[in-house]
């Protein structure tokens, strides 16, 4: 039995690496701008949303792609509005994500690694000991996850996440 190649997640792809993506399928270059709108833009985490598209296109993209965000395993707020997340990756390991409110700003600190090697007595990720570095899918996820704890995506609510810092370079 053959096992079927794993879907590529576009939330990770540069402009010029989606473009090669659509190339790869048999599709317009431009194809790309579209897709990138949708879901960096438009907040979109399905490609039935992407309504500019044909059906038959959603279709294809479906079958070899997805648009695939993490497990947030916990979230918790606090009474000065910080927000912590764990995360789990695929893989099975968990990340930790917070977001700091300060007046009208918003800090998000994300990881770009899972696991520290550290081991900073205050932080549970340095527990795990150094595991491997996060990809830009994953990273960008992060930032996803947070912008719909706040509600439905609105493109124009441009103040809920201000700042993005790292967190995890040890």
């Amino acid at each position: 039995m053959s096992q079927q190649p794993a879907k590529i997640n576009l939330l990770g792809l540069s402009p010029k690496q989606l473009e090669d993506f659509f190339d790869s399928i048999g599709e317009k270059r431009f194809r790309a701008t579209q897709v990138l709108k949708w879901l960096h833009q438009q907040g979109a985490s399905s490609f039935d949303e992407m309504t500019n598209i044909s059906k038959a296109l959603r279709q294809k993209l479906a079958e070899v792609a997805d648009i695939r965000e993490p497990e947030v395993v916990l979230e918790k707020i606090s009474n000065d509005g910080t927000r912590k997340w764990v995360i789990r990756m695929d893989g099975g390991s968990s990340i930790e994500m917070v977001l700091i409110p300060e007046g009208s700003r918003k800090t998000l600190c994300v990881s770009s690694q899972v696991g520290c090697g550290l081991d900073c007595s205050f932080c549970s990720t340095g527990k795990q000991g150094f595991n491997r570095n996060l990809s830009a899918a994953e990273i960008i996820a992060q930032l996803r996850v947070a912008i719909r704890s706040f509600g439905p995506f609105d493109p124009k609510d441009e103040r809920r996440v201000t700042n993005v810092v790292f967190y995890g370079n040890g």
